[in-house]
């Protein structure tokens, strides 16, 4: 009868067992000291090896002659436990010996001395299966047994053991065992099965058996079934699950929010009979990736894949921010839990339309992406619709025409606010001779700059200054140290002129930079992006400026547009003179904030 790889090549000395050092020296020290403890506590994974080492705990404290704490494996006790013609060592399964009268019946016969062997040893497996009688039967045996009796207790689950249980046992935690380990083992299995084993498809191997070498033992015995050469593709078509080019490609459809090409790929892995639910966790893995390659400075230790895959993840860590890549991992974690009560491809399916469509998510969360996003975007889109508005300019103010009705109608209910209110008819009499004298555009910056402080003029400053490229890096260094900072100068521009930095932004974001640490804050950002130290103030928008954030003047917006970029461009606007109009009907002008820093 053929007999699986996980028995075949179970361990029969504590040197053979992977990735328990922690646990197998202890033991072997044990032995070899006479130092046996009454009961033990194996706890850990599924397949990291507990009832392995219980039973070469079971054959080394019987053995005739153990060397360094292993048993023999050539004396009569060794050969008799291994064949199981010595019923001095008894595993039980508490899964199905789970009552009162099951323990009762075991207490009754530890009384007895072993027949044979040294020690009579219980293996209980499943030991958080007991009811809580049997476990209140087992206490007062398990603290104070028979000289000739030894308790190995093995469980997956032990925050279900009573702590009365716990405090009798000596504890040893499994982990689980490492990729590379795991994969150094099934290379080993594979050659003395005269079969060959690519490394990627160990490592495969590994990385779905999650630490548990009995299940990696398992699938390398359904793949030797399928080929006697294990590649990665073998392995794929074995485990059911995609494979690793698949999930890149489903990761760059959400990067460039290409919701049907998605769709298109899991309807093909759907055809080739793919688990969707092996599918989603593997996309919760490879974004976990994504999220370790974003986060650490050298996280190939940690992603389990090939140097080819781990740059192409890279690539992609660099296009998305750390909150996208933390949606969709959240995501994926969510649809996996979904999937247990609803339709496995559909919730797959949606999660993918969500992930690519981020207008459909109105959750706190969505919203500060969607502000990062524009606050990312926000410099992009200012220089570039102006390089094609210079060349079309001429076609457009044809389109541009009912801009003017738009003006003519935008000036009467200037009057038709005086007439309805009283109160404001003599003060409009008087300020009407007035003005012609302010109609030069370049006059009416003046009076703003009458109303700051004599020491600096924050009007000339932001009249002569330029538009600094890099602050989008800067809003993304602040990011990291205060999010507050960040989301208040989301969308906003800066301008250099000397050793003075004008900050576009609105004046709620200035009141948070009157705290000194943010303060020190925000100019230890620019000093790593510029190498020097400004000092901030706000940027003052010009009449036209205002205007234009109003909605009254476009083609001033565009000529502004245009001479930022460099282009020479003039647009003569008949209506230029009533700019003066919105400047009073605007937002008030700063006060303290319009004060450098």
């Amino acid at each position: 009868m053929y007999k699986v790889l996980y028995r075949k090549y179970r361990p029969q000395f504590f040197s053979d067992v992977v990735g328990q050092p922690q646990v197998t020296l202890t033991l072997q020290n044990e032995v070899m000291r006479g130092r046996i403890a009454h009961a033990y506590l194996f706890t850990g994974s599924r397949g990291t090896g507990k009832t392995t080492c219980a039973k070469i705990l079971a054959r080394a404290v019987n053995c005739l002659h153990p060397k360094d704490g292993d048993p023999c494996g050539q004396c009569e006790i060794c050969k008799g436990l291994e064949e199981g013609s010595i019923l001095d060592v008894v595993e039980i399964d508490a899964a199905s010996n789970n009552g009162v009268d099951n323990i009762r019946s075991l207490i009754e016969e530890s009384n007895f001395t072993p027949a044979t062997a040294k020690y009579r040893v219980y293996i209980i497996d499943e030991v958080h299966m007991l009811s809580p009688s049997a476990f209140n039967a087992l206490l007062k045996t398990l603290e104070e047994p028979p000289a000739h009796v030894i308790f190995i207790l093995a469980t997956t689950e032990v925050h279900k053991l009573l702590p009365t249980i716990l405090s009798r046992c000596q504890r040893f935690d499994f982990k689980r065992i490492a990729p590379e380990e795991i994969a150094g083992r099934l290379e080993e299995v594979a050659e003395k099965e005269s079969s060959q084993l690519d490394h990627d498809a160990a490592l495969l191997i590994a990385r779905i058996a999650d630490g548990a070498m009995r299940d990696a033992l398992s699938l390398l015995d359904q793949c030797l079934g399928r080929d006697r050469h294990v590649t990665l593709e073998v392995v794929n078509q074995t485990a059911g699950v995609a494979a690793r080019d698949y999930l890149a490609a489903l990761a760059q459809d959400i990067v460039g929010q290409n919701a049907a090409h998605a769709l298109e790929t899991l309807d093909s892995l759907h055809r080739e009979s793919k688990d969707m639910t092996r599918l989603c966790q593997e996309l919760a893995e490879y974004f976990r990736g994504l999220m370790l390659i974003k986060t650490m400075k050298d996280a190939s230790r940690l992603v389990l894949c090939s140097p080819q895959e781990l740059e192409v993840m890279t690539g992609q860590a660099l296009t998305l921010s750390l909150s996208t890549i933390l949606h969709g991992l959240d995501t994926f974690e969510e649809t996996l839990h979904r999937m247990r009560y609803a339709n496995q491809r559909a919730e797959l399916e949606m999660a993918f339309v969500r992930l690519c469509s981020p207008e459909l998510d109105t959750t706190p969360e969505a919203l500060l992406r969607r502000l990062e996003a524009l606050e990312n975007g926000a410099p992009r889109w200012v220089a570039a619709p102006s390089p094609p508005q210079e060349a079309p300019a001429p076609a457009v103010t044809p389109a541009e025409r009912p801009a003017p009705p738009a003006r003519e109608e935008a000036v009467p209910p200037a009057p038709a606010a005086k007439a309805e209110s009283p109160a404001q008819p003599a003060p409009r009499e008087e300020q009407g001779p007035r003005e012609p004298e302010p109609a030069p555009p370049p006059k009416q910056e003046r009076p703003s700059a009458a109303r700051k402080r004599p020491s600096v003029d924050v009007a000339a400053l932001s009249a002569g200054a330029q538009r600094f490229r890099d602050w989008p890096e800067i809003l993304q260094r602040i990011r990291g140290d205060t999010k507050s900072v960040a989301m208040a100068f989301a969308g906003s521009a800066a301008y250099v002129n000397g050793e003075y930095m004008l900050i576009d932004a609105p004046e709620l974001a200035f009141e948070l930079l009157k705290r000194p640490e943010q303060r020190d804050r925000m100019r230890e950002a620019i000093r790593q992006v510029t190498g020097r130290v400004y000092r901030l103030g706000p940027y003052r928008r010009r009449a036209k400026e205002d205007a234009q954030e109003g909605g009254a003047d476009p083609l001033a917006e565009l000529e502004r547009r245009a001479q930022e970029q460099g282009v020479d461009l003039r647009i003569e606007a008949s209506q230029q003179p009533s700019a003066a109009e919105p400047e009073e009907e605007g937002p008030p002008p700063l006060t303290d904030a319009e004060i450098p820093f």
